[in-house]
């Protein structure tokens, strides 16, 4: 994969269908179609391969609630696959910034909340600090990014799968843009690990 050559690189992962949505038809909380390909070994080595740089996470609030439920006892649980601990561990102890409208503090550690657009806090946080900024698993915050041409890299796992509804990643109206392929990888099931740098 390419390297950054100055200031730091703004990424982003999520997976998708075949038909470019993030959750199912029956809206944000169904995942059953994806369900089966997150513990791959496609699924976790890119899970690794993201975080490897990154020293700030950036979340939405519902997915930063639900991974700050999930991912503490991961870290500390001996029999977890070490892909899944090694990124419970990097999340728990890394910088965390949460977009939220609604937080009025920080309910985890190394966290701070943020009421602002997403694209200013990301301009503000590529300005100061060092290593990849990782825009995790929030597909809104990516879309913005996206609106903004402030993403760097996209780290996306296919899933060989037709959601037939749910919400996509790239809606009509975003700003054109070129992808270099850097990285490819197929698996089990016929998921497939894609990571895309931007060409400016």
């Amino acid at each position: 994969m390419t390297e950054q050559t100055a200031g730091r690189k703004v990424t982003a992962n999520l997976v998708i269908s075949l038909d470019g949505r993030y959750h199912g038809a029956g809206g944000p909380t169904d995942f059953a179609t994806f369900a089966s390909y997150a513990t791959t070994d496609v699924a976790r080595d890119q899970m690794t391969r993201m975080r490897e740089n990154a020293t700030t996470a950036v979340l939405g609030r519902v997915l930063a609630e639900g991974f700050m439920g999930y991912w503490p006892p991961v870290a500390a649980d001996d029999n977890a696959d070490p892909r899944d601990r090694g990124y419970a561990k990097w999340l728990v102890d890394t910088e965390k910034v949460v977009l939220s409208t609604t937080l009025t503090e920080a309910p985890w550690e190394r966290t701070r909340v943020v009421n602002a657009p997403a694209a200013d806090l990301v301009s503000e946080l590529k300005a100061d600090g060092e290593g990849d900024i990782l825009v995790n698993t929030s597909p809104s915050v990516t879309k913005a990014l996206l609106s903004a041409d402030l993403l760097d890299r996209m780290y996306l796992v296919l899933i060989p799968e037709i959601a037939g509804g749910g919400l996509r990643l790239f809606d009509d109206g975003l700003p054109p843009s070129k992808w270099r392929l850097t990285y490819q990888e197929a698996g089990d099931l016929g998921v497939m690990a894609l990571v895309y740098d931007r060409v400016r």
